[in-house]
């Protein structure tokens, strides 16, 4: 995997080099704006143009500084999983937020806090049950149904059509907004054509046959949601989801800032580069053949597997276990290994995970440090003490 991430390769090799590293802690997240404002245009360019369409996930871009810079282009409606991404996104100048998560209790009051704060934002949420839909009474906020097209992560079963109908009925007798259907369906970031559009088109033709039968019950779909960065070339795709009387929006979230996992997934004509990188240095050499660097699973995010990531420039370096803060990497026999103090330059497996590991991020444009930028909706916020006290992560 890692030969098709060489440095000299890369069209944008030059943006990547910061040569003065002296004074910087490592590991450190260093993003790249250029290539953000890139995978940005070449979202909107498989669009046609059409940033209405994009239901950013801003589980990814973790950052006000990149929300900004998403809103700068037009992109207005987001989701995001927790309190504090909605938080961030609210002030930030976001116009419409789901809340792609099935919060309950605390979490719920605190979502309908902030919704009280924030007015102006158009505030959504996910339900399945009656319990989820019952708690949103007497606010302004929406409920999207949440869809299980076979994640088995959250959701009502795709075949339970009847339940949906019944859930969208009562969200409506009790005077809250029904605003439409989320459908993710990231099962399949494995899968490949022609295989994945076979199966992601047929779950889809499902998903329109449950519009169609709620909109016999008399329930209006006028949002529907699909497609998470896995699945997002499918839902191009499925030219079902266009000239419909509802809207279609897709959710990609990894590629404003891309990753190895990304890079392998999505069609390399697509566009799409890293926008953010795990800066690390060689700590040791252990043994013959092995060298480490300070970027373990508390800098770069384990949960997509082994290998972690891919190091720029370096094929003969395979990322091996890590432990909280070593990497090793093993070195292609007859090859030289790194010496120790040199800088590595990490592409994540899975970004989205990376980047909240960090605190802080350096923002690098040609070859320079410009700025350093909060991760500002990193974690979650500290628990609620009281019904109006929320103590700040």
């Amino acid at each position: 995997m890692a030969a098709k991430f060489l440095l000299q390769e890369f069209p944008w090799r030059d943006r990547y080099r910061v040569p003065d590293l002296d004074n910087v802690l490592t590991p450190a997240l260093a993003i790249y704006p250029d290539a953000i404002i890139s995978n940005v245009q070449s979202t909107l360019n498989l669009l046609d143009g059409n940033a209405d369409r994009w239901r950013a996930h801003i589980k990814t871009a973790k950052l006000n500084y990149t929300l900004r810079m998403l809103i700068d282009r037009g992109v207005r409606n987001f989701k995001c999983a927790t309190t504090l991404e909605l938080l961030q996104a609210c002030e930030s100048g976001a116009t419409d937020v789901l809340v792609a998560y099935p919060h309950m209790g605390a979490n719920a009051r605190r979502v309908r806090e902030i919704a009280n704060q924030h007015a102006r934002t158009r505030i959504s949420v996910l339900a399945e049950n009656e319990e989820q839909i019952r708690q949103w009474r007497g606010s302004d906020i929406g409920i999207f149904l949440d869809i299980n097209p076979g994640m088995n992560r959250t959701g009502i079963e795709q075949s339970a059509r009847a339940l949906v109908i019944e859930l969208a009925q009562m969200a409506r007798k009790s005077q809250i907004e029904f605003r439409g259907l989320h459908y993710y369906d990231g099962q399949f970031g494995s899968v490949q054509e022609p295989e994945l559009s076979k199966a992601t088109h047929g779950g889809y033709d499902e998903l329109l046959g449950l519009v169609a039968e709620l909109n016999r019950s008399g329930v209006r779909v006028s949002e529907i949601i699909t497609a998470g960065t896995p699945t997002f070339p499918s839902s191009l795709t499925y030219r079902k989801f266009q000239g419909g009387e509802f809207i279609h929006r897709v959710s990609p979230g990894t590629v404003v800032y891309h990753d190895a996992t990304s890079l392998a997934q999505l069609p390399a004509e697509y566009g799409y580069v890293p926008a953010a990188l795990v800066v690390a240095r060689v700590v040791s050499h252990p043994r013959h053949g092995i060298v480490t660097c300070d970027a373990g699973h508390k800098a770069v995010s384990a949960d997509a597997g082994v290998p972690t990531c891919v190091v720029i420039g370096h094929p003969e370096l395979t990322p091996l276990g890590p432990s909280d803060e070593h990497l090793p990497l093993a070195v292609k026999e007859g090859c030289e290994a790194p010496k120790v103090g040199e800088i590595l330059l990490l592409i994540p497996r899975h970004v989205c995970p990376t980047v909240n590991n960090f605190d802080a991020a350096l923002i690098v444009r040609n070859g320079e440090i410009e700025a350093i930028e909060k991760v500002s909706a990193r974690g979650h916020e500290g628990p609620l003490l009281t019904k109006n006290e929320v103590v700040a992560a």
